[in-house]
């Protein structure tokens, strides 16, 4: 990476790289625990909303029902998840994450997560508040892409 350039420049060279990383960080550990970074994406998004249908992980996901199915079948024989059927719409399938298995993730995470914390630490509030509005736009331009991609 050029440390040189506008700040601009920059931002975009280092943004790109961080994206990079994060990707390779991830199928890292996906690939110790024997999953895809697909498989752990529908993870994090069940540990964020506790369960949701299958057709939610395919809206979460873009994937299609099929793979979806799939996806939740490999998680359930590999202990990750519960599947049971909604009991007001027998044709609906309602996965929750099994807390105690993903701990055997967390540790993989851990002294990344300490690194982050310290890091986290050395930013002032208004830095911090200026850097989640950042990701909170971020986000929302991804999600829009996503949509017209799809």
């Amino acid at each position: 990476m050029n440390p040189g350039g506008t700040a601009a420049e920059r931002f975009f060279a280092t943004g790109r790289a961080e994206s990079r990383l994060s990707l390779m960080f991830r199928s890292a550990v996906a690939s110790k625990l024997g999953l895809t970074v697909t498989d752990m994406e529908c993870l994090d998004f069940l540990m964020e909303q506790g369960s949701a249908t299958a057709g939610q992980l395919a809206e979460q996901t873009g994937l299609t029902t099929g793979a979806i199915t799939s996806m939740i079948r490999r998680l359930q024989n590999a202990g990750y998840l519960r599947a049971e059927r909604d009991p007001g719409d027998r044709r609906r399938v309602i996965v929750t994450p099994d807390r105690e298995a993903l701990q055997r993730g967390a540790a993989l995470y851990e002294p990344f997560g300490e690194r982050v914390a310290a890091l986290v630490d050395a930013y002032s509030e208004e830095e911090l508040e200026f850097l989640a509005r950042h990701q909170e736009a971020m986000g929302a331009i991804y999600k829009d892409q996503l949509e017209r991609l799809r």
